[in-house]
This record gives structure tokens, C-alpha cells and sequence, in this order.
């Protein structure tokens, strides 16, 4: 353990306390950050939420990028506008952050909680192809489920720590059930499965620029979609619905005051010009963590799946035993490094515990195992 600390202070050139992940304004952002304030324009409306949101598409490969205010609002925004009502059902995994699963909630409807893959750590093919075969028919177009009754409207896979899952075969599933993907990116910008960005295999994509994310404006989020209607519908219901006009206040639909300010977008603006930088530096960090741990014995250093360019967002170390994880955790969080265990299972949350999960055994092997190590970029 104290070899394994020893090497992050080295990695990072300081014996000072090294944070898990924390940001870096090295670029134009309090250039951006004056300007938008000089304009007065800080709120939802300026150049700069526009700049973002074509930039980001662009650099996704999506034909829209709506912006918003976090990515939990993204994905609840996401599910509103795929038609998610109150009393259906939305199948997601239970080794998530608790902002899946809520989003699900927010909506009235109730999760259903996967396996994931041991090398991705994000929902498993095979776990949902056993779970609709098992338990859903198609009827009149609609995903039913047979042991509830309920739709199942959509899917919301997520990319654990940046590093993909199989989400073309899932995008495959989904399609030919008749369930709408919408793909948790929230921590994968930058991370690619066979040269297609994460985000953008599914019907919408969400994404988050939250403060520990590899670019941030302190919160933030995204939702990209190839639809053009699609596209009009999320700014429509973000815009709290209002029905655009000079001086009337008309709105037409129950919405959300989710649209991003310009002074958070003038961040990601100057953010954006730096990604490539940011990518580079963890990815050569990822390799350095990589070698080390080839000599270390009863920990393994989580890598990129195959098909996949991940980001890195956080590295991932899967100890052999509990015990020694739990032990690394105490040692390392009192010796200057912070390191985070991977998130308790959404299904034992006493909020979801009454939820279907499909015994989960992959998720409790690494919820047991999974710790978080120092990713941020180094200067």
C-alpha cells in the first residue's frame, strides 16, 4: 500500500494532498467569463450557450446538443421527451451514481436494475437480451413487461468511469424490442466503441460538466440527438415550455427551467478548446498507472475495453479481497491520496430496494472491489 501511494505522489510530482479529480482553468475561460458578464447576457440567452451547444455536436458527431443545467436535468429532460410517464418501467444497472436512477424517478416510473459486464462495468448485452426474452413480449408496438404489466419505454446504460459497454449490441436490443436508448455519457466525453463517440448510439445521449468531470463549468450537462424534432421538443420542454412571442407569456405544456446560463457555457466554451490536452494528459497517466500495477500483486489496474478508446475519466483498481480494498481506502485517504470506493447498488438504496434486479452478481463482485485513484490532469 504505501508503495502504491508512493507511486501517485510521484505520478503527480508533489508530496501535497492529491485530490481525485479536480479541475483546471489554464485557458480563456476568465477571458469568456468577462466578456459574457460585459454583455449582461448571463443568464439562459447568449452567444456563448449557442457556441457551446454547436461545438459540442460537432465534436460528438451529433446533429444537436441541447444544453442544460446539469446532467441529471439532461436525462430527466431526455426520458420526459422519449415518453416516459408516470407508472412505466426504465432498465438502467444498479452500479451507477444514485442521478440514473433518480432521473427515472423523477419521472414516476420505476427502474429495473441489470448486470454489468466485469470489462466494461456498464449494463451487460447478455443481461438485457436474458432479461426480455424472459420477461417481455411485444404488443401493439409497446415493450410489455409480463410479470408487471407495465411498458418498459426505455433503456439508460451508462458508461462507468468513461469506459464504454457494449452498446451497440444494446442499441440492437432496444430497437428490436421497440425501447428507446438513451445512453448515460454523463462520464464518458471523449471515449469512443469502435470509433463512434458514446452518446450518440442511441435516440439521445446525455452528458455532464459537473465539477469532477474532465471538463467543467462547476455544473452543467448535455443532451444530443440526430433528431431535428426531437431536438426542437428538448429545448421546448428546457425553455419551461414557453411559446416564443415579444411580450406574452404562453406556455403550452408542463416544462423545465433547464436550460444552461451563458456563464457556465462561456466556461465550457473555453473548456472545449482544451479537451484534446486533457485527453492526452490522462490518457498518459493511464498508462503510467497501467505498467505500475503489472508488478502488484493481488490488485489490477481496470483498462479500456476492447473496441473501445475511453477516457479515463477516473481510474479503477479492482483488489482481490474486500478486506485489502478497505484497508487501501484508510491507508491512502490518511496518507495525502484520495481515493473513493465505486457507488453502493442502486437496488440497495432503501429508495429502490423494492425495484427488480436480476441477482446483480457482477455489480456486487466489483462494488466490493472497485477503487477510485487520483485521475485529474497534471500540469
Amino acid at each position: 500500500m504505501k508503495n502504491i501511494v508512493n507511486f501517485i505522489h510521484q505520478s503527480y510530482n508533489t508530496q501535497d494532498f492529491i485530490p481525485l479529480h479536480e479541475p483546471h482553468f489554464s485557458g480563456n475561460e476568465k477571458k469568456y467569463l468577462a466578456e459574457c458578464i460585459d454583455s449582461t447576457f448571463v443568464s439562459s440567452v447568449g452567444k456563448f450557450v449557442t457556441q457551446f451547444e454547436e461545438e459540442f455536436a460537432n465534436y460528438v458527431g451529433s446533429n444537436h446538443a441541447i444544453a442544460c443545467v446539469n446532467g441529471t436535468s439532461a436525462l430527466h429532460v431526455a426520458l420526459v421527451a422519449s415518453g416516459v410517464l408516470q407508472g412505466d418501467e426504465v432498465i438502467t444497472q444498479a452500479l451507477s451514481f444514485v442521478a440514473t436512477s433518480n432521473a427515472i424517478s423523477y419521472c414516476g416510473a420505476q427502474p429495473i436494475f441489470l448486470d454489468v459486464d466485469t470489462t466494461t462495468m456498464g449494463m451487460s448485452a447478455q443481461a438485457l437480451q436474458n432479461f426480455l426474452e424472459k420477461h417481455c413480449k411485444v404488443h401493439n408496438g409497446r415493450c410489455i413487461n409480463t410479470q408487471t404489466g407495465k411498458t418498459i419505454k426505455a433503456c439508460v446504460p451508462m458508461h462507468t468511469f468513461g469506459h464504454p459497454c457494449e452498446i451497440d449490441t444494446i442499441a440492437s436490443l432496444c430497437q428490436q424490442w421497440h425501447i428507446t436508448l438513451i445512453e448515460d455519457s454523463a462520464e464518458s466525453l471523449g471515449s469512443f466503441y469502435k470509433e463512434q463517440h458514446t452518446g450518440t448510439f442511441g435516440t439521445m445521449g446525455i452528458f455532464s460538466f459537473n465539477g469532477n468531470k474532465i471538463i467543467t463549468a462547476g455544473g452543467g450537462g448535455v443532451v444530443v440527438t440526430n433528431d431535428a424534432t426531437l431536438a426542437k421538443k428538448l429545448k421546448h420542454l428546457t425553455t419551461t415550455a414557453k411559446v416564443p412571442h415579444k411580450w406574452e407569456y404562453i406556455h403550452d405544456e408542463i416544462g423545465f427551467n433547464y436550460r444552461m446560463p451563458n456563464l457556465n457555457a462561456a466556461l465550457l466554451v473555453a473548456q472545449m478548446q482544451q479537451l484534446e490536452k486533457f485527453l492526452q494528459n490522462k490518457r498518459e497517466l493511464a498508462k503510467e498507472y497501467k505498467d505500475f500495477f503489472l508488478t502488484c500483486k493481488g490488485v489490477t489496474f481496470f483498462e479500456q475495453p476492447p473496441y473501445a478508446t475511453s477516457n479515463y475519466w477516473l481510474n479503477a483498481l479492482i483488489f482481490e479481497k474486500k478486506d485489502t480494498r478497505d484497508a487501501f481506502l484508510d491507508y491512502s485517504n490518511n496518507n495525502g491520496v484520495m481515493t473513493r470506493p465505486i457507488w453502493a447498488l442502486l437496488s440497495d438504496l432503501e429508495m429502490f430496494r423494492s425495484c427488480y434486479n436480476d441477482g446483480l452478481k457482477n455489480s456486487r463482485f466489483l462494488q466490493e472491489r472497485v477503487v477510485n485513484i487520483p485521475s485529474g490532469v497534471r500540469l
